[in-house]
């Protein structure tokens, strides 16, 4: 995990705010940053978590 970069959640939000046409109030700069960092890491531990082929969800689903 060390070799990875520190993710930037200012620049992830000065990239994605134009992108999808949301316009970010500075005054909430960084709690949108502080939201951000804090899912990253939920994501990262997800991520982690080994799922062997067998136990992957079925393809197809049939009621």
């Amino acid at each position: 995990m060390g070799d990875k970069p520190d993710f930037d959640a200012l620049a992830v939000i000065d990239a994605v705010g134009p992108m999808i046409g949301i316009p970010i109030a500075p005054d909430y700069r960084e709690g949108i940053a502080t939201n951000l960092k804090i899912t990253a890491e939920f994501a990262e531990t997800v991520l982690a978590f080994h799922i062997d082929d067998a136990n992957h969800s079925a393809p197809v689903f049939e009621a």
